[in-house]
């Protein structure tokens, strides 16, 4: 039961970076790369107090790619809801991580390659215009650059020898790369609440959420993993809808159905 809370806890936490980076963006409390420069940091500052050491020399590629992510989700909520960018980020991550394991030599089952054709016919339909669910194409590119950054850097962290201490100074790195992507138009006006929103993702949802995630995934095992994550555009789209009054027509949920199916297909294990 301790668990499975935690495991809850955990994907809450996933779904609520979309809400909160949606809220402050999209409502023109703060500008998207203000408030990717306050979460990177505010996350950074966490991790290495629970890293309970300075972290040491860090990889720079990493680094990059959380950079990415961190610049392409914030600029991707100024337009799309939590739940269709949390979908979208979702899907993407898992086809990215598909398409590094076999140039990286591995042979995955072929199911797992018809799941990513399946998730990407779903979010083809997204961009439908019939389906209401993506304004522009350009926000959904940009969450689809965020998602090739994530999938990238959790493909990384896989030989990292201590997750903590990597994951603390990929942050550290990361902080000044999202200030350069600041520069040109500075930090703007910021609402008092755009500050608390920013730093509650960087340090909470993010910080204190990634190491509550590496405590309990050797707990989970892979399969249980990959279905926990499942949940977490679920929770974004439901958590939009109730919180934030995000509609989604028919077609939507349709495309968000084939999407989470394929996403099933490519992620979770076969039963013998």
């Amino acid at each position: 039961m301790r668990l499975l809370a935690l495991s809850a806890l955990v994907m809450v936490a996933f779904a609520a970076n979309s809400l909160l980076n949606r809220a402050a963006v999209g409502g023109g409390l703060i500008e998207a790369l203000p408030f990717a420069l306050i979460r990177v940091t505010a996350g950074a500052l966490v991790l290495a107090a629970l890293a309970r050491a300075w972290p040491g020399r860090a990889n720079l590629l990493p680094a990059l790619w959380l950079t990415l992510y961190l610049v392409g989700f914030s600029l991707a909520y100024r337009a799309l809801d939590s739940g269709i960018g949390a979908l979208i980020l979702f899907a993407g991550v898992q086809v990215t991580m598909l398409a590094g394991a076999v140039m990286g030599g591995e042979q995955p089952p072929a199911r797992r390659f018809w799941g990513a054709g399946l998730a990407l016919a779903g979010l083809a339909g997204l961009l439908l215009p019939g389906a209401d669910a993506v304004p522009a194409l350009p926000p959904a590119l940009l969450m689809g650059a965020a998602a090739l950054g994530w999938g990238l850097y959790s493909l990384a962290g896989r030989r990292a020898a201590d997750p903590l201490q990597a994951t603390a100074a990929n942050f550290l790195l990361a902080t000044p790369m999202v200030a350069l992507a600041c520069l040109p138009a500075g930090l703007g006006d910021i609402a008092p609440m755009g500050w608390v929103l920013a730093i509650v993702s960087g340090a909470v949802t993010s910080g204190l959420g990634y190491a509550l995630w590496y405590a309990v995934l050797p707990q989970l095992g892979a399969a249980r993993a990959a279905a926990a994550q499942l949940t977490v555009p679920v929770i974004a789209l439901a958590a939009g809808a109730m919180l934030m009054g995000e509609r989604l027509s028919s077609g939507a949920v349709l495309a968000c159905a084939v999407v989470l199916a394929g996403v099933a297909l490519a992620t979770l294990p076969r039963r013998r």
